[in-house]
């Protein structure tokens, strides 16, 4: 009898030992963050240029002391390449291009004295909290230079 008893009472304290472990790893998995990684390449192109839209972003939810928080952290590469030769390049003086994605837009204008050296034009820009940029967007681009211009689009190449 005092056996049994024994064993009873072992199982009893082990059954209450494995529920406070069960409730310890539930509150851990509550407070810990969620990590969303968004990684996009956007590519399109036009008669003369072609571009490219390179996004990485991350997205945090947590949870702290019961208030779910949010917060995300972005950055962007644009690539815009001239199709054809430096040769055929060599007169323009003024280069004007932009891009713009549903939350944001870019710009830039490039003016030469001499002849450009390169064929590639690159702005990037990085945000933390800002708008995201989702996977399936259509991104405007138009491009001037002197007295020509082209507009195109760029679409995910994963899509």
């Amino acid at each position: 009898m005092k056996k049994i008893l024994t064993l009873l009472f072992t199982i009893l304290v082990l059954t209450a030992c494995t529920e406070v472990t069960k409730n310890e790893i539930t509150k851990e998995e509550i407070n810990k963050d969620k990590v969303t990684n968004n990684n996009y390449k956007f590519i399109g192109e036009s008669e003369h240029w072609k571009a490219e839209y390179a996004y990485k972003g991350t997205e945090t939810w947590g949870n702290n002391d019961g208030t779910k928080t949010y917060s995300n952290k972005d950055s962007y590469e644009f690539i815009l390449k001239y199709k054809g030769s430096l040769e055929e390049l060599s007169s323009m003086q003024k280069l004007e291009y932009s891009f713009k994605t549903l939350t944001s837009s870019g710009e830039a204008t490039e003016e030469f004295t001499d002849p450009p050296k390169e064929l590639i034009f690159t702005s990037k820009g990085s945000s933390e909290g800002g708008a995201k940029v989702n996977e399936d967007e259509v991104i405007q681009v138009n491009v001037k230079w002197d007295e020509f211009e082209e507009s195109f689009e760029l679409y995910n190449k994963n899509k």
